[in-house]
């Protein structure tokens, strides 16, 4: 019975893995007629657009992720239980619909600006102000929305590992900022490498920012060349490339876990946090407030407001059917998903060989990589198996068939699953490995088959965990913008392409009501995720 197991994880990541693989061997191929055009002309800036993003990107969420979560852990300071949880947030907004808010905010007709000029009497050559339609604006953007991952990490490290070590530093007479330079940031540096590695992935793989300020990357090269040049064999290239931009930040990141210091002192205890008074407990409060603010608060006022005066114009009928297709996706994606992933984890628990792990590592690359990548991945060989299946019904039946996956809801419900199957993995393992195994030892006596002992024991045991990996999954469909772009049917909007099309077209306040629903919808495992993490602290100092 564990080698039926054993083949089902194998099928899994063969189908899975294939769009993977199908890009890689673009960089084998024999490149297109544009290539050599694209080479010289753009590529370059590719690169370096891409790798300037995400370096910077990756260096401002590390300084905010940081400072917050050394703040929130070592002080105690007006708000700061709120705030400890609230920091997490911003990461249910999608970068698109905060740089959308920002755009209206900042340029030249925004409100802001209009005050300046109103309040100083200047005209519009009289002052300067930053472009928020640029690089440096992208920066901000995506720095707002991805410090959290960086928060996270770096804030449980302080709380337990670095928090020991810091404590003995200050007994050998370092100052706090000495100890918090050359003892905390190093022995925390594994996890802020992680959650740097996370930001800057996640950065290489948008679409929706760098696109609308304008900033070529290889995201929008991808979508160039294969829209405007209908160049499939260049798009598939560039998206090779952009998979081992992906592939040396996940070895660099997993190199810099490797690289950390051990604990040599017996005691994780959170450390006792020094309360601050007057200025600096204003200051600390101000400076973890400013990241939520800008990060959720704002953006969501601005919506909230533009929902109410303007709201999407198709609000009704039509706005319902968008949402019905948003949630129709999400919810099959986050079954599938889900059911997947389950029987990959406890193929895991049964057969926990190296030939299976490889198999389960292929099965859940596909988070790592964009969704321009995948949706390229999965449309190169759907549209060949497509029109292949179209040449062999005409020749032998004298069928005239269209396309018959390329175009369709089961292609674009394929893509999410290789993108977010890892999500559901990593939720449906974790609750299967708190299941002590040896209920599957006493099962497994007892004549029970490896099915009946999932369904009838873990499953049960693990339902919070399972219904957390559907919840993550249909949160991230919601949200996923380039291979819905790519991938849906015609005239098949989602609430994400939606607020895309209206947003392109400068109709930020129709817009607002598709990007507030995203939000809310983003909120609800953040907030579940800040609460938990704080309530885990709790137990930890009682």
């Amino acid at each position: 019975m564990n080698r039926t197991w054993t083949i089902g994880s194998w099928l899994v990541a063969s189908l899975v893995g294939a769009p993977l693989l199908v890009v890689l061997w673009a960089l084998l191929a024999q490149p297109s007629e544009n290539w050599p055009h694209l080479r010289e002309t753009v590529l370059a800036g590719y690169v370096v657009n891409t790798v300037v993003l995400a370096v910077a990107v990756g260096f401002l969420s590390a300084i905010i992720g940081i400072a917050c979560a050394w703040t929130v852990a070592t002080r105690d300071f007006p708000g700061k239980r709120i705030l400890s949880w609230s920091l997490v947030l911003p990461l249910a907004t999608p970068a698109y619909v905060v740089a959308y808010v920002y755009t209206d905010l900042l340029e030249f007709a925004g409100p802001v600006q209009t005050a300046v000029r109103a309040v100083t009497g200047w005209e519009g050559g009289d002052y300067s102000f930053p472009p928020i339609r640029s690089l440096g604006g992208a920066v901000a953007m995506l720095s707002l929305v991805l410090y959290p991952y960086v928060y996270l990490l770096a804030r449980t490290n302080f709380e337990t590992q670095a928090a020991s070590l810091v404590d003995a530093a200050r007994v050998l007479g370092a100052s706090s900022t000495r100890a918090f330079f050359t003892v905390a940031i190093p022995a925390s540096r594994p996890v802020i490498a992680g959650g740097v590695a996370l930001a800057m992935m996640e950065t290489v793989a948008d679409y929706g920012v760098v696109e609308y300020f304008g900033v070529s990357t290889f995201t929008t090269g991808i979508f160039r060349t294969w829209f405007a040049l209908g160049d499939r064999g260049a798009a598939l290239q560039l998206a090779g490339w952009l998979f081992l931009a992906v592939a040396v930040l996940i070895v660099a990141e997993q190199g810099a876990r490797r690289g950390g210091y051990g604990n040599p002192i017996a005691r994780t205890a959170p450390p006792v946090p020094k309360r601050l008074t007057g200025f600096r407990a204003l200051l600390a409060t101000v400076g973890c407030a400013l990241p939520v603010l800008l990060g959720l608060v704002v953006p969501l006022i601005v919506l909230a407001r533009y929902a109410i005066l303007v709201g999407d114009p198709l609000l009704g009928r039509s706005f319902t059917d968008f949402a019905g297709a948003t949630f129709g996706v999400a919810g099959t994606a986050a079954v599938l998903a889900t059911l997947l992933a389950l029987g990959l984890a406890y193929c895991a628990r049964l057969d926990p060989r190296p030939a299976n792990r490889f198999a389960l590592r292929l099965a859940t690359l596909g988070y790592a990589l964009p969704g321009a990548v995948i949706a390229v991945g999965v449309l190169a060989p759907l549209t060949a198996l497509d029109k292949s299946l179209a040449r062999f019904l005409n020749t032998q039946f004298d069928l005239g068939v269209g396309l018959l996956m390329t175009g369709t809801v089961a292609a674009l419900v394929f893509a999410y699953l290789v993108r977010f199957l890892t999500v559901a993995y990593n939720a449906c393992q974790g609750g299967l490995e708190k299941v002590n195994r040896h209920l599957d030892d006493a099962a497994r006596n007892l004549g029970a088959r490896p099915g009946r002992v999932l369904r009838d024991i873990h499953f049960p045991l693990m339902r919070g965990a399972v219904a957390s990996a559907a919840l993550l999954v249909f949160i991230d469909v919601t949200k996923e913008l380039p291979a819905t772009l790519i991938l849906r049917p015609f005239n098949f909007e989602t609430l994400a392409t939606r607020v895309y099309r209206l947003a392109s077209d400068e109709r930020l306040a129709e817009a607002s009501t598709a990007a507030l629903t995203i939000v809310a919808l983003g909120l609800i495992p953040a907030v579940l995720l800040g609460v938990s993490t704080w309530r885990l602290r709790d137990k930890m100092v009682t």
